[in-house]
């Protein structure tokens, strides 16, 4: 008898915790977004509460924002449902998907594409002039698991059976571009974007003050095929009212001036569009084609 009084006040307690919380976008059951950390923890919190705010007025739902530890973080919060709504990396996305069936809704645009490309770059002193050239040449990546630091390059290459000599990882897109700059390596594979206002924006740009020179002396030798910019995706089995409000507070955001600067200043994002789950197909096909694993990508 006593145990199932406790059984009986225990299933009381769960449904009461339950019923407390109240619909998605209430005060006590905010919808949960979450934000990548990409720029210094300070410029984060400022641009965080302006975009809280916004989001709240447009779409008349109350948000509570977070900034997770890493992707993964993010791709199990979904899974717990402890995530709504979150600006996401690629293959953070694809791994959310698989695994907890998370929707991309929205891509973001940069220089006004949706999508974005990796640059082989060289010394203008190689000698270098075409893809050919690098058979067997020293040759510097990002990491394995940067799709324009490295599997946009490799593919490209296994496309044209370009076998490469020696392979060094920097970690990141200013280190390549440096060791390109200093001869360490033949030439490196780094993220591309086109100029703005008739100024470099590709990864050169990132060595700029301690190579004033580097754009006459590191060239862009080749380009490679093109992939989906990051999305902002949603949860699954998430309301279906409540995800339009906040796409539609996004979008309206995004277009006002204050708006335009808080996700240049977050994302270096210019707008954002709406998209479906077949836009990351490219991806798929890409990793498809390198024999690579998305799990194994985003552990790295």
């Amino acid at each position: 008898m006593i145990r199932q009084l406790c059984l009986m006040f225990f299933f009381f307690y769960l449904s009461s915790c339950t019923v407390d919380r109240g619909a998605l976008g209430t005060e006590k059951n905010p919808v949960k977004l979450f934000l990548i950390p990409s720029v210094d923890a300070q410029m984060l919190k400022d641009k965080s509460k302006v975009l809280k705010t916004a989001l709240e007025e447009f779409s008349g739902l109350k948000i509570k924002l977070s900034v997770p530890s890493s992707y993964i973080a993010v791709v199990e919060a979904f899974g717990t449902k402890k995530a709504d709504v979150s600006v996401m990396n690629t293959f953070g996305y694809l791994l959310a998907h698989n695994k907890y069936g998370a929707e991309a809704k929205l891509m973001v645009t940069r220089f006004g594409r949706d999508t974005y490309r990796s640059q082989i770059i060289t010394h203008v002193d190689s000698g270098i002039n075409t893809l050919e050239e690098l058979k067997g040449r020293k040759f510097g990546y990002v990491d394995p698991s940067s799709a324009s630091g490295y599997l946009l390059a490799e593919d490209l290459f296994k496309k044209k059976g370009i076998k490469l000599g020696q392979k060094t990882f920097a970690q990141k897109h200013d280190s390549v571009v440096t060791m390109v700059y200093q001869k360490q390596v033949d030439a490196g594979a780094t993220f591309y974007s086109p100029e703005k206002d008739g100024k470099v924006q590709d990864a050169r740009r990132l060595v700029k003050t301690q190579f004033p020179d580097v754009v006459s002396k590191v060239k862009i030798l080749s380009l490679t095929e093109s992939i989906p910019n990051d999305p902002i995706i949603f949860r699954k089995g998430m309301d279906i009212e409540v995800t339009n409000k906040i796409i539609e507070a996004l979008i309206t955001f995004v277009k006002t001036p204050q708006g335009m600067q808080t996700f240049e200043d977050l994302y270096l994002v210019d707008g954002l569009k709406k998209i479906d789950d077949s836009f990351y197909d490219p991806v798929r096909d890409l990793l498809k084609s390198l024999d690579q694993n998305v799990e194994k990508i985003v552990e790295k």
